[in-house]
C-alpha cells in the first residue's frame, strides 16, 4: 500500500493563521493544527476544568506546529519548495521536516517524483536530469528547479503556463512577479516573447532563474531581480504574471497597472478557491476580469485595465 507524506512545519505561534492559509494553498482539503498558546483559556471555555495533562502543559507555547499530509502520487519536493519560498517571502519563520526527515534529506532523493511533463499545446517541460523522452514537435522547456518554487507539476504553475500560452505574442515584453524557478518567464521567452524580468524576494530562487534561463539558451532576454514583488521593478510589459499568494496579489494589483500598457494582460495564479471571491473583488477595481479558469481547488484569473 502506497504511503502518504506528512509534512511537519514548526512556526512561531503568532504566524499560525497566516502560515496555515499559505499550507493549506498546498493541500485545500485540510491540515491539522497544533497551537497550545492558548491552552487554559480553550480548556477552560471547551471543558469548564482546571485540570490538563501535565505532558500538554510542558507544550512550547510560543510555537504552533502545521501538519500537512500528501497523497502518494504529490511530489513532496515541489511542496516543500512551494511553503519554504512562501514562508520565507512572508517574513514567517519556520523549519520544515516530513515524515521525521529533515527537508535537507529530501534534495537527494525528489528527483524521483519529476519527469518530463506537457502543458497546455506547445510546451514540454523537461527536468534536466532526464534523457528519456520524446517531444512530439513540442517546445522543449529545460528545468531544474533546484530548492525554488516552480517545476511546473503544481496546478498553479500549469494554470499560468497554458494562460501564457493563450495570450502571449510574438515580441512582449514580460513581468514574472515572483518568479521562482523562472519558469514562466522562460516559457514565455520560448513562446516568443521578446525579453523577460523576473523578480523574486528569494535570493535563491533568481540565482535558479538565471540558471535555468541558461539552460534554455534564453538569459540574452532574461533579467532578475532580487526584491519584494515589484519594488525594484521599472518600465512597462505587455503580459505581466504573477503566481503567488492571495494577500500578495492584492497588494500587488492596487498599483501594478502602472507598469503595464493599456492594452496589457494581467495573469494571477496561486489563488485557493475559497479566497477566489475576494481576490476578484479587490482586482476588479483597477482590471476588468477577461477570464477566469480553475484546476484542483485553485484559480487563475486573466485582467486588463479598466477603460
Amino acid at each position: 500500500m502506497a504511503e502518504w507524506t506528512e509534512i511537519k512545519i514548526s512556526i512561531n505561534a503568532d504566524d499560525t493563521d497566516k502560515a496555515s492559509d499559505i499550507a493549506n494553498m498546498v493541500v485545500p482539503y485540510g491540515i491539522y493544527i497544533e497551537d497550545y498558546s492558548a491552552l487554559e483559556e480553550q480548556v477552560q471555555e471547551i471543558a469548564h476544568i482546571d485540570l490538563i495533562d501535565e505532558d500538554l502543559l510542558a507544550k512550547d507555547r510560543s510555537k504552533a506546529f502545521i501538519h500537512i499530509y500528501l497523497e502518494p502520487d504529490v511530489n513532496p519536493a515541489e511542496s516543500l519548495a512551494f511553503l519554504s519560498e512562501r514562508y520565507t517571502a512572508e517574513g514567517i519563520e519556520h523549519k520544515i521536516e516530513t515524515d521525521h526527515t529533515l527537508e535537507e534529506d529530501w534534495r537527494n532523493n525528489w528527483k524521483q517524483f519529476f519527469h518530463p511533463t506537457p502543458v497546455g499545446e506547445k510546451i514540454l517541460i523537461r527536468p534536466t536530469w532526464r534523457d528519456d523522452y520524446d517531444a512530439k514537435g513540442r517546445i522543449v522547456l529545460n528545468i531544474d528547479p533546484g530548492l525554488a518554487f516552480g517545476t511546473g507539476s503544481h496546478e498553479t504553475t500549469r494554470l499560468c503556463l497554458e494562460t501564457i500560452e493563450k495570450y502571449l505574442k510574438d515580441g512582449d515584453t514580460v513581468l514574472d512577479v515572483g518568479c521562482g524557478s523562472g519558469i514562466l518567464a522562460i516559457a514565455s521567452l520560448l513562446l516568443g516573447a521578446k525579453s523577460a524580468v523576473g523578480v523574486d524576494i528569494d535570493e535563491v530562487a533568481v540565482k535558479t532563474a538565471v540558471e535555468n534561463a541558461e539552460l534554455n539558451g534564453v538569459s540574452d532576454r532574461f533579467t532578475a531581480i532580487t526584491g519584494d514583488l515589484t519594488e525594484k521593478v521599472s518600465g512597462k510589459y505587455n503580459l505581466v504574471v504573477a503566481n503567488i499568494v492571495a494577500d500578495a496579489i492584492i497588494s500587488l494589483s492596487s498599483g501594478v497597472s502602472e507598469f503595464m500598457n493599456p492594452d496589457s494582460v494581467y495573469i494571477m495564479s496561486g489563488i485557493i478557491d475559497t479566497r477566489a471571491d475576494e481576490v476578484v473583488e479587490a482586482v476588479s477595481r483597477e482590471f476588468d476580469i477577461i477570464e477566469r479558469y480553475e484546476d484542483g481547488g485553485w484559480v487563475a484569473l486573466a485582467a486588463k485595465i479598466k477603460q
